[in-house]
C-alpha cells in the first residue's frame, strides 16, 4: 500500500466486510477463534495486495483466502474429526437465535469439507453455481452434484429427532 487513500479504502473495506467474512469463516470451521484467525490472516494478505485487488472484487478475494486457509487447516489436521463448537459470544444472542446457530453449525459439521464449502458459498453467500465453481476451483457440474448431495444429507438430518444429533 502506498498512500493514505489506500489505507482509508482498506479500512472502509474491513469495516464493511469483517462481520460477513467472520460469519463465513465460522461456518466453514465451526470455531469462533479459528475463524477470527482465518479472517485476520486473509485480511493481512489482502492489505499487502490491496493495490492489485481493490478494483476487482476484494470481498471475493478475501473470502477465497478464508476458505483456502480452512482447507489448508483441514489438510494439516486430516486425522482429527471436525466438530462445531458454540462460539464464546452466544450469550449475547437470543436463546432461539443461539439454538438456530448451533444447529446450523452441527449440521454443517456433518458434511464433507467440499459439501460444506459448496453449501456456504451457494446458499449462505448466495453465489451462483458458476461463481462457486470458480471460487473453489472445481467444475460447475461438481458444484451441482455436491450441493444436491449436501442438501439431501441436511434434509435427512432435519428429519432426525433432535436427541439423535451429536
Amino acid at each position: 500500500m502506498t498512500g493514505e487513500r489506500d489505507r482509508e479504502e482498506f479500512t472502509a473495506f474491513v469495516a464493511g466486510s469483517a462481520r460477513r467474512l467472520l460469519h463465513v469463516a465460522e461456518l466453514a470451521c465451526g470455531d469462533r477463534h479459528r475463524a477470527e484467525d482465518l479472517v485476520q490472516s486473509a485480511l493481512m494478505g489482502a492489505y499487502l495486495r490491496w493495490d492489485k485487488i481493490r478494483d476487482e472484487d476484494p470481498f471475493a478475494y478475501v473470502r477465497r483466502s478464508v476458505l483456502n486457509g480452512q482447507v489448508s487447516w483441514w489438510r494439516r489436521h486430516s486425522r482429527e474429526s471436525l466438530t462445531a463448537e458454540t462460539p464464546d459470544d452466544v450469550a449475547a444472542d437470543t436463546v432461539n437465535n443461539a439454538d438456530d446457530r448451533d444447529a446450523l453449525r452441527r449440521a454443517l459439521a456433518r458434511l464433507t469439507r467440499r459439501e460444506r464449502a459448496v453449501v456456504i458459498l451457494r446458499f449462505i453467500e448466495d453465489l451462483s453455481e458458476q461463481q462457486t465453481a470458480l471460487e473453489l476451483g472445481i467444475a460447475a457440474g461438481t458444484v451441482k452434484s455436491t450441493s444436491a448431495r449436501a442438501l439431501a444429507k441436511l434434509r435427512a438430518q432435519a428429519a432426525e429427532p433432535v436427541g439423535d444429533m451429536p
